[in-house]
């Protein structure tokens, strides 16, 4: 028998089944047992979800078994009652009694995420033979189960920010609510820097109103601002927040392919087919991969031609990426997990996963985009305490060479891009107004004081609260002649209390709920009725009836589209097209992008440390040649004429997000200039302006368009006319 902070029949649990306990999970036990909040940070695969869930296994077993006693109480001089007790010990952890009810909320950013926490929260629990019933709520819950959780939620949930609104829009959601004791938001890092977390953080606070001894700690890996993403995560209560950090020893090798011959590489573009050899002879050496590609689209290109290029592996390569039907998913998942697979082609679909998930390996095809994204996907070889994460870097073309040489020079030095939080999104506040209208109604001032309790609204002042809160009840000044746009009401007339406007309101509202955006989704099934999954509704409509396309890993002819959905079935040959889906392109991140004119700048100075830069080296040797190698603090700048017209290419290596406004900045005001036509592309290294109209700029006048100057003003005026205002209106 053992002794520590938790129970002995949890402690011995522990032991036989995962070893003996590091100390950073025993940190976060005895902080959650005190009744405390706050974020535990750990490398992948070290543990993090029975660091964060023990505590609450053991506080239930006590509950379930309290003949047994608890050895705590020799350890901390309370009486075993009392540390199982969250209102006697100020503990979030379990109340005593009888149990039924939710007690514990486990948020996680991922439905494929859910089914694997599910599973690993019920093993103890069985185990242990704890009568707790633990279940998820996603959008791929049967109708069954939702509708059996309405009338009483199971001991543990695990469930999305976009069901926990859903729950939290009934009448009697204090009821279901009432006995939570703890909530444990996983890989926090995915979610704080969006609207998706300022939707947590909105849940959040309403649950905290209603349980003000309620603990929530977050779980993160593969992040740089650690003090910032507590204090989001936490709002008001983050002063008393513990910070945890866990192991810090997981070693990560990244080896990146080098083409035999770089100066024939592709310069730009491509699928990264031209290493399609070596890729292969990796998968070969290893039992299990997880080949991860940036896009879906690009999923689709590597899963069928890697079986055309090893048709031995037909059976035991699969591919999963988020628009394949769930069922589906499942059962790559299920093979992956039983070790019957060799080979998965992914999207970051599977960035995230439980402890012990039985990997050899992970291949990177195309650049990282960030070394925190890099770090991640590598997390998922070797992904149990002890084990060397493996990841093998694929370049598509010779510069994605040069972001591995960074992405390998900033994991050395720990160097891992923050993720700035959201603040004052005034368009998520509208939405989880009529959430809370929903949800038992609420008072003005009430409302406002939970929200500034919160860090994404701390600063929400009265005048911005009270414009979004008329733009709920009448749809501001433009929607209001509109009644459906009237979705709350004061209820009765100036009492301050609202409430929904409707029945039919409050229907529509829980279909919407969310801060996701994409193109409209057709579903793609056989004549018999079984879905393979979904497309974008504008990529289906460049396609007429017989014509072929890949999805699912398979080729597929378009017989019709009916009513959302596209019926096809199987067909033969090579040819077809790949379905592209909105938003697939990932920016460099500002660190990766750093860490790139750092290499570059190196390269001006004749160093090629580094197997990448190397290889590199009679590419950039040709381009400093022909050109310059731009250094830390220099911008290039290339101009030529074709006959498409005249071109301007500057190179900033930033990042594509960066290089969208400011190539939108510099078309708007180079046609302000004179009466033109700018035509703007733009990629991860540069961008492109070309006109028909000689551009004829000196370095005075680039120096001109590139000024902070009235740099607000032109950057509004050239969103108000561009795509990226309609891009924009879209995301709200």
């Amino acid at each position: 028998m053992t002794t520590g902070v938790l129970t002995d029949a949890v402690e011995d649990w522990f032991a036989r089944n995962i070893g003996q306990p590091f100390d950073f999970q025993r940190q976060v036990w005895a902080a959650q047992l005190q009744g405390q909040s706050g974020l535990l940070h750990a490398p992948t695969g070290m543990g993090k979800t029975l660091a964060a869930f023990a505590a609450n296994l053991s506080a239930a077993w006590d509950e379930h078994h309290p003949t047994y006693g608890d050895t705590r109480s020799k350890q901390t001089g309370t009486s075993s009652s009392t540390a199982a007790s969250g209102s006697a010990s100020g503990a979030g952890v379990t109340s005593g009694g009888g149990g039924g009810g939710l007690r514990v909320l486990w948020i996680t950013p991922l439905r494929a995420l859910a089914t694997d926490t599910e599973r690993a929260l019920r093993e103890p629990m069985d185990a242990l033979e704890i009568p707790w019933r633990v279940e998820r709520r996603t959008g791929d819950v049967s109708t069954s189960v939702r509708a059996r959780q309405r009338k009483r939620l199971p001991e543990v949930l695990v469930t999305t920010p976009e069901s926990l609104s859903v729950l939290l829009s009934y009448a009697d959601a204090h009821d279901h609510f009432k006995r939570l004791d703890a909530v444990i938001v996983d890989e926090w890092h995915e979610l704080m820097s969006t609207k998706r977390g300022v939707q947590t953080e909105l849940g959040l606070a309403r649950l905290r109103r209603w349980n003000p001894t309620l603990t929530v700690w977050g779980l993160s890996a593969t992040l740089g601002n650690l003090d910032q993403a507590m204090h989001t995560l936490l709002g008001a209560a983050a002063d008393h927040g513990v910070l945890v950090h866990g192991r810090a020893d997981k070693r990560i090798e990244l080896r990146t392919l080098v083409p035999d011959d770089p100066t024939r590489f592709p310069w730009a573009g491509h699928l990264g087919m031209a290493l399609l050899d070596p890729v292969a002879q990796a998968i070969d050496e290893s039992e299990s991969t997880l080949l991860f590609t940036n896009t879906r689209s690009q999923a689709e290109t590597w899963f069928r031609k890697l079986l055309d290029h090893r048709p031995e592996w037909l059976g035991r390569c699969a591919l999963h990426h988020g628009s394949i039907d769930k069922q589906t998913r499942y059962a790559v998942e299920d093979l992956l997990r039983q070790g019957e697979l060799k080979l998965v082609v992914c999207t970051s679909s599977l960035d995230l996963g439980v402890d012990f998930t039985p990997v050899d390996r992970v291949i990177q095809v195309a650049s990282p985009k960030g070394v925190a994204r890099l770090m991640q996907r590598a997390g998922r070889s070797g992904h149990r305490p002890g084990a060397p994460s493996i990841v093998i870097g694929a370049p598509t073309h010779a510069l994605e060479l040069l972001d591995f040489a960074a992405a390998r020079r900033l994991m050395q030095a720990k160097r891992i891009e923050p993720r700035p939080p959201v603040r004052l999104a005034l368009d998520v506040l509208a939405q989880h107004l009529v959430t809370v209208a929903m949800g038992g109604g609420f008072e003005r001032q009430d409302l406002l004081e939970e929200l500034r309790a919160s860090h994404a609204y701390a600063d929400l002042t009265d005048q911005q609260f009270d414009w979004v809160l008329r733009f709920a009840e009448r749809g501001g000044q433009t929607l209001g002649a509109y009644p459906q746009f009237a979705r709350i009401a004061e209820d009765p007339p100036g009492s301050g209390q609202y409430r929904v406007a409707g029945v039919k309101i409050a229907r529509d509202h829980r279909v919407a709920i969310g801060t996701i955006t994409s193109d409209a989704s057709i579903d793609v099934r056989f004549a018999n009725g079984r879905k393979l999954g979904v497309v974008e509704e504008s990529f289906v409509g460049w396609l007429n009836p017989g014509e072929r396309f890949v999805f699912a890993g398979r080729i597929l002819e378009l017989v019709s589209v009916r009513d959302m959905t596209a019926t096809v079935r199987p067909a033969k040959g090579k040819k077809a097209a790949t379905p592209r889906w909105q938003g697939g392109r990932a920016p460099l991140s500002n660190q990766l992008a750093q860490a790139l004119r750092e290499c570059l700048g190196e390269a001006q100075q004749g160093v090629f440390d580094g197997p990448e830069m190397r290889a590199t080296k009679p590419l950039l040797e040709l381009q400093a040649a022909w050109s310059l190698l731009p250094g830390p603090d220099q911008l290039l700048i290339e101009s030529h004429q074709s006959r498409d017209g005249h071109h301007a290419m500057l190179f900033p290596l930033r990042g594509r997000a960066v290089h969208e406004g400011l190539g939108a900045l510099v078309a708007h005001r180079l046609t302000q200039q004179a009466p033109r036509t700018v035509t703007v592309t733009v990629n991860d290294y540069g961008l492109e302006l070309l006109s028909p109209e000689p551009l004829d700029l000196a370095e005075h006048d680039w120096r001109s368009l590139l000024s902070e100057n009235n740099l607000l003003e032109d950057l509004l005026a050239c969103v108000r006319s561009g795509a990226l205002a309609r891009r924009q209106f879209r995301d709200i």
